[in-house]
């Protein structure tokens, strides 16, 4: 059997990252009284909400780049990588919660990871298709 045990945990950490900007959100919408289905209103509560997008517009990039990677070239170096994404969408996270114009380090730390994954996975690919 084949396994691919690091994309797997990467896989399941990234879950509970989501989970965790869902609460978030549901927490800030509490606090600062933003009504279902509003996603504006305080300024605290829209930052919330733009973690919890931004963190899955990213998520839908990594997700197939990762177990690409893993399958096609190297499962330790998807988790690898994958974890340093996850650093980066923490960081991002907390530095867009704290002031939106200093998120740039978490994002790029999360870019050039998907940017990474992507193109070793690409290579992996071609490898196959070639030899």
């Amino acid at each position: 059997m084949i396994v691919f045990p690091f994309a797997a945990l990467v896989s399941l950490v990234s879950v509970l990252l989501m989970l965790g900007t869902s609460i978030h959100v549901g927490r800030a919408r509490m606090q600062y009284q933003v009504k279902a289905p509003a996603t504006t209103g305080h300024e605290m509560f829209e930052r919330a909400y733009r973690i919890q997008v931004n963190t899955i517009e990213s998520f839908l990039m990594m997700f197939p780049s990762l177990w690409i990677y893993a399958v096609f070239t190297d499962d330790l170096g998807a988790g690898v990588i994958g974890a340093i994404w996850l650093m980066g969408r923490v960081v991002y996270g907390l530095d867009y919660q704290k002031d939106p114009a200093k998120r740039g380090r978490g994002f790029m730390v999360g870019f050039f990871a998907i940017a990474a994954l992507w193109l070793g996975g690409l290579y992996g690919v071609v490898d196959t298709l070639v030899n």
